[in-house]
């Protein structure tokens, strides 16, 4: 029965992301950014808790059944003797209210409170065909605060835009955060610093007059313990305190109505901004680029024509050495004149040539 009431709830689950979708594809609300500064939300999801403990109530049931089969008599009292097993997988389904707060474009703060609520119960019958219940409820009501970033269209886009947002949370439980069970009743106690955490990704499936719908699916993990042990609750249960986990996967719907409204023109001159921006740093970049060639050219240039001249300029021609006699025979004849005495030019010595002596014939 409760298969069945999974896939009726998936089936409708689909079919509202499936009717949102489509409406995103009209122009008048195709998706593009929240336009609210200040609203309010409603968020009902599914919720596959991570609820290890259940095998403490499935061995309880499966001892109870042991004791019915062990009291009939005979076989037909033995036919009679049957019972249910509860689910392996605990879902419920999540309700969750808040305010949201965007403190600039695409930065999202939320508070809100939830109520978890997954009642599970199996029926036995014993040897006289008498049914009994036995049950457990797993009840939370967690508040958290929320921290949502929208990514840029830039980054991660679709065929008809829209607006992906990753967010993060805390959590922490408030007092009716407990377990009660056909046996007993476990509460937990409510940390002040908090119970855990969660992150999820989002999509703004539509948006319209103010109206935002929001997808989202993501995981959390909620603990708590209690001063109690599962031996009060559930027979044959551990003595140790209690300890189990009210998170858990979840697929969620966003739907939140703005109530103070971002002036538009904010919006639009910052995506001009950013497109101008994104223009001039292309413009400088190539400028930059540009204006840079001609310089590494011309100096090249320089280089070259200033290796050519240096080659191409004349050594300076040395004075041969006979020049520097008229000047010797000129500084003795001051000299002889200025003592008065003659003073013989001096003369170069040249070696004696060498006779050339004509061969015999």
């Amino acid at each position: 029965m409760r298969r069945a009431g999974f896939k009726i709830v998936l089936v409708l689950f689909a079919s509202l992301l499936c009717a949102t979708g489509a409406s995103a594809d009209d122009e008048e609300s195709k998706p593009t950014r929240d336009l609210s500064r200040l609203s309010v939300f409603a968020q009902p999801s599914i919720s596959f808790l991570s609820f290890d403990q259940r095998k403490y109530f499935q061995n309880a049931i499966d001892t109870i059944y042991a004791e019915f089969k062990s009291q009939a008599v005979d076989a037909e009292e033995s036919l009679y003797v049957a019972k249910q097993n509860f689910q392996k997988v605990n879902f419920c389904f999540p309700v969750t209210a808040g305010l949201q707060y965007q403190v600039t474009d695409g930065h999202f703060l939320s508070a809100g409170i939830g109520f978890i609520y997954d009642n599970e119960s199996v029926v036995l019958s014993d040897r006289k065909n008498k049914a009994h219940n036995y049950s457990y409820t797993i009840q939370g009501v967690p508040a958290f605060l929320e921290y949502r970033l929208a990514i840029p269209g830039n980054l991660i886009t679709l065929s008809n835009g829209g607006l992906f947002s990753v967010a993060v949370r805390w959590y922490w439980t408030l007092p009716g955060t407990e377990i009660y069970t056909t046996w007993g009743k476990l509460e937990a106690n409510n940390k002040p610093w908090g119970a855990g955490f969660g992150v999820s990704l989002g999509y703004l499936i539509a948006s319209w007059n103010g109206l935002n719908v929001f997808g989202d699916i993501g995981f959390s993990t909620i603990k708590v313990e209690s001063k109690e042990t599962f031996a009060d609750i559930v027979p044959d249960g551990p003595t140790e305190k209690a300890k189990w986990d009210i998170g858990g996967l979840q697929l969620q719907i966003r739907i939140s109505f703005g109530l103070i409204k971002m002036p538009a023109i904010k919006l639009e001159d910052a995506v001009a901004k950013g497109k101008n921006a994104k223009a001039s740093n292309a413009t400088a970049v190539a400028d930059s680029t540009t204006a840079q060639k001609p310089v590494a050219d011309t100096t090249a240039v320089a280089n070259t024509a200033a290796v050519a001249d240096t080659t191409a300029a004349p050594k300076p021609e040395e004075k041969p050495v006979e020049n520097a006699t008229p000047s010797s025979e000129a500084a003795e004849k001051n000299a002889g004149d200025a003592t008065g005495i003659e003073t013989a030019p001096a003369t170069t010595a040249e070696p004696p040539a060498e006779k050339i002596q004509p061969k015999a014939e």
